[in-house]
């Protein structure tokens, strides 16, 4: 089952993150000498991509999606095409009973001879944040069904949460992720996390996104903006949160949208309303700037068949 994600929309410098008008960020600019953009390098910026389906037939398990992009073989011709060094490939509940353990095995065969270095299951609820067994149950089951790389959490409690309630969130994942990591033994786990938790101030001293950090072996920085430049650009909203995790010596990424505006929170969210030029030249100008950090891993996207779609206008 394709995960609802939380999307972010932009309007006037202010981002609203909860349903509701429950929770409202403002976007704090980045210091404009350390975030200076630099000439870019040549090729794409574009190394990592969010991988939500999969090409199970629906009538032969309830899981299956019947996605034919997911095939191995299709999997691996995109990844080859496009240089990436990361996919995280979504994973059901259960992998390991039914189909699913056969495509996954296959998939991540495929996705190395691509050139592709790191796998990782993909997957979250938001109730897991509640019940950090379950995503330890799920991390359990995603290893045995196939031998990931690395384990991906994509898990967004804050929806309809109030300014004050984002404590005890971020408390919950770390408990979730420490539960998870229980379970993956060597295998790293990493997290999606949004830019925001950087300007957002933890009781015990930092920011809430510091306070992840220690329980995550890399980070995914979801800035879902259509532009690099400006107070209200992917820059100025990912730079608190990207030199927080290269102090940290965490490895990172910056994460863009190309779905709808109608699924991404509006236009402004997405270059899915845009080109897959757009797309490369905005992103080269991120890189020039982040890739002046220590652990800096490029751009991840979300989603293969958004991007596809993108691709192909």
């Amino acid at each position: 089952m394709r995960v609802p994600r939380l999307r972010s929309s932009l309007l006037g410098g202010a981002v609203a993150l909860a349903l509701g008008g429950s929770l409202i960020m403002t976007a704090a600019p980045a210091a404009a000498a350390d975030l200076a953009p630099k000439a870019t390098s040549s090729g794409s910026a574009l190394t990592a991509m969010w991988a939500w389906g999969n090409p199970i037939d629906p009538a032969v398990d309830a899981r299956g999606e019947g996605d034919p992009e997911f095939a191995p073989k299709a999997l691996a011709a995109f990844a080859s095409a496009h240089k990436l060094k990361t996919v995280y490939l979504s994973v059901p509940w259960a992998a390991d009973e039914g189909p699913f353990s056969a495509w996954l095995k296959a998939s991540i065969t495929a996705l190395h001879k691509a050139g592709v270095k790191t796998v990782a299951a993909l997957g979250g609820d938001p109730a897991w944040a509640d019940q950090p067994d379950l995503a330890a149950t799920w991390t359990r089951s995603a290893l045995a069904a196939a031998p990931f790389d690395a384990i991906q959490f994509d898990v967004e409690p804050w929806v309809d949460a109030a300014e004050d309630e984002l404590p005890g969130i971020v408390d919950k994942l770390a408990t979730m992720y420490d539960a998870a990591a229980d379970e993956a033994g060597s295998v790293p786990v990493g997290a999606d996390l949004p830019w925001w938790l950087a300007a957002k101030q933890s009781p015990s001293g930092g920011t809430l996104f510091d306070a992840l950090l220690p329980h995550i072996d890399s980070v995914a920085i979801v800035a879902f903006v259509d532009h690099a430049r400006g107070d209200d650009g992917i820059i100025a909203l990912a730079g608190p949160a990207a030199r927080a995790a290269s102090a940290a010596k965490t490895p990172f990424s910056i994460g863009v949208e190309t779905d709808t505006p109608a699924v991404a929170g509006g236009p402004a969210a997405t270059f899915g309303d845009d080109s897959a030029q757009l797309l490369e030249s905005e992103t080269a100008i991120v890189r020039s700037t982040f890739s002046k950090l220590s652990g800096y891993g490029g751009v991840t996207v979300e989603h293969l068949l958004s991007w596809q779609a993108l691709i192909a206008k």
